[in-house]
C-alpha cells in the first residue's frame, strides 16, 4: 500500500500538474475512495480556462463527479453511510455539515457552514485529497455517498452527475407532466441526459438545439428520445419552436448552453404562456440581459437550478442501473490521470478530429 497517492492539480488557468501527496489516515467516521472514474463537467472546461471563480481560491484537485471503491472505512462510518469496503460509491460535490436547520430540514444544498466540497477545494485544507482527479479521494465524515451496483460499466455508472442532473432540471424542477412539450437549449451530455430525463418522465414531445458543430450530439439526442432537432446558429430557435408546436410553444425550457446570452431570451420566448423555464447554464459571472417584461406578461414560472440533490441522484442512479437506455453511447472518451489536461480539451471540443459527448478520467488505470 504506497504512502504517496498522485493527483491533478489546477495551479492556474490551462495548467494542470501531477503531484503527490500523503496518503491520508482514516479514523472511526471518514473514509477513503479509490476512485475508478472522474467525469468531467462542462464547468471544469470554464474553470480550466479561468472562468470560473473556483481557479482564484489557489490550486486545488478538480473532480466534482467521483465515483470509486471504498477502500478504507471507520466503524461509524460504515453505519452512518450504510456501506462496506469494497462497495462502490458515487459521491456529491457538497459536503454538509448535517446539523444547521437547513441540513435538518432536506435543505443541506444551502447549508450555511459548508467549507469544503469535493473537486472545488484548495490543496492547502488538509488532508488534501477533496477531487476526484487522484488516485484516491478522502471521504469526510460529512461526505453525502450513493452506492451504484458494481456490475454497471464504470464509464456508465460515471455518468451519474449528468444524468442527476436532467433528472433535476427536467422532472423535478421543470415538473414534467405526460405530454409535456420541452425544450432543451443545449446538446451536451447534460442536454442529452435531460432528454432521457423527459422521457423517463413522460414528455409527449421533445425539442433539442445545438450548434452546427454539435451535429453529432443532436443525433445522439434523437438516439435518446428527441422528437426535433434545432441548429440554432443557423436557425431561429424561437421561430421554429413555434413552427413545430403549431404556436403553443413549449411547456417547459430548459436553459443549459455555457457562457452564451442569447438562449435565456429564447427561452422565455418560446415557453407558453405560464410554463415553466430552468435557468441552469452557467455564465461564468458575466451580466446577462434579461428581459423581466417577458416573465411577467407571459406568467412565466422561472427556477435556477443549482447542482443535484439526494432525490435527483438516487433516481438517476435507479435509471442508470435499470438498463433502460443504451448509456454507453454518450461515452466517447476515456483517459488516465496524466492526461486530464488532454480530456478536459477534448470535452471543450479543442482537439482537432474529436468529437466528444462524455469524458471520463480513470486515476487507476
Amino acid at each position: 500500500m504506497a504512502d504517496t497517492v498522485r493527483a491533478a492539480v489546477q495551479t492556474g488557468p490551462r495548467a494542470i500538474e501531477i503531484r503527490e501527496f500523503p496518503r491520508p489516515k482514516i479514523g472511526p467516521d471518514d473514509g477513503l475512495l479509490r476512485v475508478e472514474a472522474n467525469g468531467i463537467c462542462g464547468s471544469d472546461v470554464e474553470t480550466y480556462k479561468g472562468h470560473m471563480g473556483y481557479s482564484a481560491r489557489g490550486p486545488f484537485i478538480p473532480g466534482h463527479e467521483p465515483l470509486g471503491i471504498v477502500e478504507e472505512l471507520g466503524e461509524r462510518a460504515a453505519e452512518r453511510w450504510g456501506v462496506q469496503p469494497g462497495d462502490r460509491v458515487a459521491l456529491e460535490v457538497i459536503v454538509p455539515c448535517r446539523a444547521c436547520q437547513q441540513c435538518l430540514t432536506g435543505r443541506y444544498q444551502s447549508c450555511p457552514n459548508r467549507k469544503y466540497g469535493h473537486g472545488v477545494t484548495g490543496i492547502d485544507v488538509e488532508p488534501t485529497l477533496w477531487g476526484g482527479l487522484a488516485e484516491y479521494l478522502y471521504i469526510s465524515p460529512g461526505s453525502v455517498l450513493h452506492k451504484i451496483d458494481r456490475s454497471v460499466p464504470v464509464e456508465v455508472a460515471a455518468m451519474f452527475n449528468p444524468l442527476g442532473a436532467g433528472v433535476r432540471w427536467a422532472a423535478q424542477l421543470g415538473g414534467i407532466r405526460l405530454g409535456d412539450t420541452v425544450l432543451v437549449l443545449g446538446s451536451g451530455q447534460r442536454g442529452i441526459a435531460s432528454v432521457i430525463a423527459a422521457r423517463a418522465a413522460g414528455a409527449g414531445t421533445v425539442i433539442v438545439t445545438g450548434l452546427e458543430s454539435d451535429k453529432h450530439k443532436l443525433d445522439l439526442a434523437r438516439e435518446f428520445g428527441a422528437d426535433h432537432t434545432i441548429f440554432a446558429d443557423s436557425e431561429n430557435t424561437v421561430e421554429k419552436v413555434a413552427d413545430l408546436t403549431g404556436g403553443a410553444m413549449a411547456d417547459v425550457t430548459l436553459e443549459l448552453t455555457p457562457m452564451a446570452a442569447a438562449p435565456v431570451t429564447d427561452a422565455l420566448l418560446a415557453t407558453r404562456h405560464g410554463g415553466r423555464v430552468v435557468l441552469a447554464g452557467l455564465k461564468g459571472g458575466k451580466e446577462i440581459p434579461l428581459r423581466t417584461d417577458l416573465i411577467i406578461n407571459r406568467a412565466l414560472q422561472v427556477f435556477g437550478a443549482f447542482g443535484v440533490d439526494a432525490t435527483a441522484n438516487e433516481q438517476a442512479i435507479a435509471i442508470l442501473e435499470s438498463g433502460r437506455f443504451p448509456l454507453e453511447k454518450m461515452h466517447t472518451h476515456t483517459f488516465g490521470l496524466d492526461d486530464t489536461a488532454l480530456a478536459i480539451e477534448t470535452l471543450a471540443g479543442e482537439v482537432a478530429g474529436e468529437q466528444a459527448v462524455h469524458v471520463s478520467v480513470h486515476p487507476n488505470s
